[in-house]
């Protein structure tokens, strides 16, 4: 009995630690710069406008223009400072051209924590895309406008919403 008493036994082997499973974060349809992201199709990129026409400079963290466009798309995005503003109808205001009409009544919502104001628009800019939307926001010191050209109403407000459930900010 002292015999196998005496020999040694096999330290049990640790249980192995746990880690948290590292989620997938999609960048697909998702443009980051300028400290936030936005959501947009995934067909589609968005190229800093300001930053293509030689006599602007291009866009900041403070104020910029953005824009992305296929055959059956055109979006543009602008933003500026805005320390202490809680409404945004200014920059929908902004961001409608004078070919753009408001159609329909304005959504006014809480997003997260962010004023968003929307609108159903019609365009003459071009024939092909006469339908659109706009929308504005709050998110921190600055101030967003969202504007889509379509071809058809109906999907507007879908392209709306995927710009800003991914919509995120440095504050």
């Amino acid at each position: 009995m002292q015999t196998l008493a005496a020999i040694p036994s096999a330290t049990p082997q640790p249980f192995a630690t746990l880690f948290p499973t590292p989620t997938a974060f999609d960048l697909k349809g998702l443009f980051c710069e300028y400290q936030f992201c936005v959501g947009h199709p995934v067909d589609m990129s968005f190229f800093d406008v300001s930053a293509q026409n030689n006599a602007a400079s291009p866009s900041t963290y403070s104020q910029g223009l953005i824009a992305a466009f296929n055959g059956n798309l055109f979006i543009q995005m602008i933003w500026q400072l805005a320390p202490g503003t809680a409404d945004p109808q200014f920059m929908l205001d902004l961001i409608l051209d004078d070919v753009d009409t408001r159609v329909g009544n304005l959504d006014v919502k809480l997003v997260r924590d962010m004023n968003v104001i929307y609108a159903p628009i019609t365009s003459t800019a071009t024939t092909v895309l006469p339908f659109g939307a706009a929308g504005a926001w709050i998110c921190g010191e600055r101030a967003f406008a969202w504007k889509v050209y379509s071809p058809q109403a109906e999907n507007t407000q879908a392209l709306f919403d995927q710009a800003i459930d991914r919509f995120i900010c440095n504050r």
